[in-house]
C-alpha cells in the first residue's frame, strides 16, 4: 500500500525551535485538533482550522524565547495542559489560554530541555538536568557533556521513574534519582528521544532516539541493562533528526515512526514486521523540521502529519485528496469555495502590499531623522559545524530564516571545499594572497532565489589550525551580513569514542609542570573537537579519540600537573607537542616534555593507509585512462576488441569520473600524510630528512608497500 498526501500550508509564526508545537487531544475519534506553537519571539499560539482558515484560540504577547513546549496532566487522562520553557521559567496555560502556572527554577541557565510526566517534570540546561514533583526540587544531576533531551519512562506503566538523558558525547545515561544507572553508547550524538509508539511499546520501556548525523534506533531501557532492539543506519546521507512521534498514518491499526530531520525531510517509516521499521513515504521540504506530530487538523476524518519549520511554517501532509470526485452540484459549491477563497487571499494580498508600503515610509523616515539609532535588520541564523565519520569532512549547514542571497567563506588555514550534491548555489574562488595575510581561502556562494539553506563540505588538513569565517548576507533592505566563525582544531579529523584497542603499538607523550586540572583542559579543547568546555568532575579526565580518515586512536589522560597523551599515530604525537608546549608558552608555564617512540607504530600507521593510498591511485589510473578508451570506442565502433578490465572502466566512466571530482586532493593527502609520517618519526630522532622527501614521492608515484615500508626502515 503507497502512502500519497497532499501538502497545505497553515500559518506562519516566528522562527521555532525544536520541539515546540504539539496537537492538542481530539474530542472524539477523527475530530480537527487544535495545534499550539511557541517561537523564537516567546509566543505562543493556540489555532483550529474552520473553511480552510487558521482561526486563534488564543495568542500570548511577545517574551522570552521559548525553547520547548510539552503537553501534561493528569497520568491517564487527556494531555491538554500546555507548559512551555522560556528562559529558566516554566508556564502552564489551559487548553483556553488562561495561564495557572509561572514557575522560576533554580536553573542559572537557560532550559534547552523538557519533559512532563504527571506532576513530575523533569528539564535540563546545557549541563544541568533537574527533577521537580509539584514544583518542588527532587533529584539533581550534573553531565559530562551537553544534555540534548530528557525523557522518562511511562510511570503509570512500570511504576518506577526513570529518566534518561541523551548526551552530546553519544551516550545516553539512565538515571535512578540523582544517580547513573547505566549508561548506552548510541553511533552519534543524540539529539532527540521519544518512547517507542508514544507509550513505551508492548514492555513501556522502548526508546527511540535520533542522532545528529541522521542514525535512528529502538532501545528497550529494563532494571540491568539496555536491549538494543534495531538500528537504521543514515546511508542516504539525510539531515540530523530534530523529531520524532508515532502514529498510525497509514491506517493498518499499527502506529507507524514519524522522523523530521534538519535537512528538511519528512519520513514515515511502518512496521510490516516486527523485527525493523521499512521506509514508506519521504518528503523534502525546503527548511528544517522542528516539530513532527500525527494528528487531525485540515479536515474531520482526514489523518495528516502536522510539522513546524525553522521559519516558522506550520504546514500539514495530509491524507485528504486534491482532486475530489463529485457530481454536478457538488463540483459547483466547489468552485464557488475556490472562488471565495481566491477573492480572500487577493485581499489580504493587497491588505499586505499596502502595508509594506506604509513600513517602508515609516523607516525611511526614521533612518533619516537626526535622532535615528541604528536601523539595521536582524535576522535568525540556524548553524551546524559538525564532523562525517563517513568521510572525514565537515559539513557547515546555515539556515536563515528569510532568503540567502550569498554566503562568503573566509579561512586562514588551508581547506578544500567538497561538492555537495543538495547545493545548487553558484561558488566562485577568489586569489588570496596567503604570504602577507595568511588567507588560504575566499569563495562566493550566490544562492538561487527562495534557498534559505545551504550545506557546504569541508575537508581540513590535521596539524593546520585557525578560523573559518562565514558571511551571510540575506535578501532583505537595507542590505546587512552577519558573521559566524568556526574554529579548524589541530587533531581537527579526531572523533570521540568510547573504546579503543590497547594491543596497537602506542607513542607516548607525558606533559609535567605547574598547570591546574583547568589549564590543561583547556589546551585538550583547544586541540581536538567534541570535548566539553568544562571540565569534567574530579581530580581526573579520561577522553578516547578516532581519527575519521586513518582510523588511529589517541588517548588522553590527564590531571592537575601532569598529562599523558598515547596514540598509534607519531604525526598526531607530534602535532600535540609542537601545539601544547606553544600554549604553555602563551601562558608563560614551564613545562616538561618527554616521550617514548614506537618503531613498530609506523610500520602499523602506513599498513592503515595502504588500502586509501591503493583504492586513490588505482582510481586515479582509471580515469586518465576513461579519455583514450572513449577515443578507441569511437574508432574501432564498439568495445568488443577490448579486454575485460578495460570495458569495465566504459561501462563505470561516469562513476568514476564523478568519485574521483568529490574527492579532490584525496591523493596529495594521502601523499601528505606519507611524508608527515616519515618526517615526524625522524624528528623525534633529532635528525632532519626533508631532503629525502623527493626520493619519497617517487617511491609513492611507483607505489609498492614493501618497498616504501623498507624506505622507511632505511632512512
Amino acid at each position: 500500500m503507497d502512502l500519497t498526501l497532499s501538502r497545505a500550508d497553515y500559518l506562519q509564526v516566528g522562527v521555532t525551535s525544536q520541539k515546540t508545537m504539539r496537537l492538542l487531544p481530539a474530542s472524539k475519534q477523527r475530530a480537527t485538533q487544535k495545534a499550539v506553537v511557541g517561537d523564537q519571539d516567546g509566543v505562543v499560539m493556540c489555532f483550529g482550522m474552520k473553511k480552510g482558515e487558521a482561526v486563534p484560540v488564543f495568542k500570548t504577547l511577545p517574551g522570552q524565547k521559548i525553547s520547548r513546549l510539552e503537553l501534561g496532566g493528569v497520568l491517564n487522562m487527556p494531555q491538554e495542559k500546555i507548559f512551555l520553557a522560556a528562559g529558566s521559567e516554566i508556564r502552564g496555560f489551559t487548553k483556553r489560554g488562561k495561564q495557572f502556572l509561572s514557575f522560576e527554577t533554580n536553573l542559572t541557565e537557560s532550559i534547552k530541555a523538557m519533559y512532563i510526566s504527571g506532576s513530575d517534570l523533569f528539564l535540563s540546561a546545557s549541563y544541568i538536568y533537574n527533577h521537580y514533583c509539584d514544583c518542588k526540587d527532587q533529584h539533581y544531576y550534573l553531565s559530562g557533556d551537553k544534555i540534548n533531551d530528557v525523557i522518562c519512562l511511562p510511570v503509570e506503566r512500570l511504576s518506577r521513574m526513570t529518566p534518561v538523558l541523551a548526551c552530546q558525547d553519544r551516550v545516553l545515561r539512565v538515571l535512578q534519582g540523582s544517580d547513573v544507572m547505566y549508561e548506552i553508547e548510541v553511533p552519534g550524538p543524540p539529539t532527540v528521544l521519544a518512547l517507542h509508539n508514544g507509550d513505551g511499546g508492548d514492555s513501556g520501556e522502548g526508546l527511540l532516539f535520533g542522532t545528529l548525523d541522521g542514525k535512528l534506533g529502538l532501545i528497550q531501557i529494563t532494571m540491568s541493562k539496555p536491549i538494543q532492539k534495531w538500528e537504521i543506519r543514515n546511508d542516504k546521507k539525510r539531515g540530523g533528526i530534530l523529531c520524532i512521534d508515532s502514529f498510525d498514518i497509514m491506517g493498518d491499526g499499527v502506529k507507524d515512526l514519524l522522523v523530521g530531520r534538519d535537512d528538511g525531510m519528512v519520513e514515515v517509516y511502518s512496521f510490516e514486521t516486527a523485527n525493523e521499521p521499512v521506509l514508506r513515504f519521504d518528503q523534502m521540504l525546503s527548511e528544517s523540521v522542528t516539530s513532527i506530530q500525527g494528528g487531525c487538523v485540515g479536515k474531520d476524518g482526514y489523518d495528516e502529519i502536522v510539522l513546524a519549520t525553522y521559519s516558522g511554517w506550520i504546514t500539514g501532509l495530509t491524507t485528504e485528496p486534491t482532486h475530489k470526485q463529485s457530481g454536478p452540484g457538488e463540483e459547483l459549491k466547489l468552485n464557488q469555495e475556490m472562488q471565495n477563497k481566491i477573492s480572500s487571499l487577493r485581499s489580504e494580498l493587497e491588505h499586505l502590499q499596502f502595508k509594506v508600503l506604509q513600513e517602508r515610509e515609516n523607516y525611511q523616515q526614521s533612518s533619516q531623522s537626526s535622532k535615528a539609532k541604528s536601523t539595521v535588520p536582524s535576522f535568525s541564523i540556524n548553524d551546524k559545524f559538525t564532523l562525517n565519520k563517513d568521510d572525514a569532512s565537515y559539513s557547515l549547514v546555515l539556515e536563515v530564516q528569510t532568503a540567502i542571497d550569498n554566503v562568503l567563506i573566509q579561512s586562514d588555514v588551508p581547506i578544500d571545499l567538497l561538492d555537495v550534491d543538495k547545493n545548487s548555489a553558484v561558488v566562485s574562488f577568489s586569489s588570496c594572497d596567503t604570504e602577507s595575510n595568511d588567507n588560504f581561502l575566499l569563495a562566493t556562494y550566490r544562492c538561487q532565489a527562495n534557498t534559505t539553506r545551504l550545506e557546504l563540505k569541508i575537508r581540513s588538513i590535521e596539524g593546520q589550525y585557525g578560523t573559518l569565517q562565514a558571511y551571510v548576507t540575506p535578501r532583505i533592505q537595507p542590505k546587512t551580513c552577519q558573521v559566524r566563525q568556526y574554529h579548524i582544531k589541530p587533531l581537527s579529523l579526531h572523533q570521540r569514542t568510547h573504546f579503543i584497542d590497547h594491543d596497537r603499538p602506542m607513542n607516548t607523550l607525558t606533559l609535567t609542570g605547574q598547570f591546574s586540572f583547568a589549564e590543561v583542559h583547556s589546551w585538550v579543547v583547544f586541540c581536538l573537537p567534541e570535548v566539553p568546555e568544562k571540565p569534567p568532575a574530579g581530580e581526573c579526565a579520561t577522553f578516547y579519540f578516532q581519527n575519521t580518515f586513518l582510523d588511529t586512536q589517541l588517548e588522553c589522560v590527564y590531571r592537575k600537573g601532569e598529562g599523558v597523551f598515547k596514540s598509534d599515530n607519531i604525526s598526531t604525537i607530534s602535532i600535540l607537542k609542537d601545539v601544547l608546549s606553544k600554549e604553555a608558552t602563551k601562558r608563560k608555564i614551564n613545562l616538561n616534555i618527554s616521550y617514548e617512540i614506537n618503531e613498530v607504530s609506523v610500520k602499523h600507521t602506513l599498513k592503515l593507509i595502504h588500502p586509501k593510498l591503493e583504492y586513490q591511485l588505482l582510481l586515479a589510473k582509471k580515469v586518465q585512462l576513461i579519455d583514450a578508451l572513449k577515443e578507441l570506442q569511437v574508432h574501432e565502433g564498439n568495445t568488443n576488441f577490448l579486454i575485460p578490465e578495460y570495458r569495465c572502466i566504459l561501462e563505470e566512466a561516469d562513476h568514476l569520473q564523478e568519485e574521483y571530482k568529490k574527492q579532490p586532493a584525496h591523493l596529495e593527502r594521502l601523499y601528505g600524510m606519507i611524508t608527515d609520517l616519515f618526517i615526524d618519526k625522524f624528528k623525534f630522532k633529532g635528525t632532519n630528512v626533508k631532503t629525502k622527501v623527493p626520493v619519497l614521492l617517487e617511491i609513492l608515484d611507483s607505489y609498492d608497500q614493501n618497498a616504501l615500508i623498507a624506505f622507511f626502515d632505511a632512512a
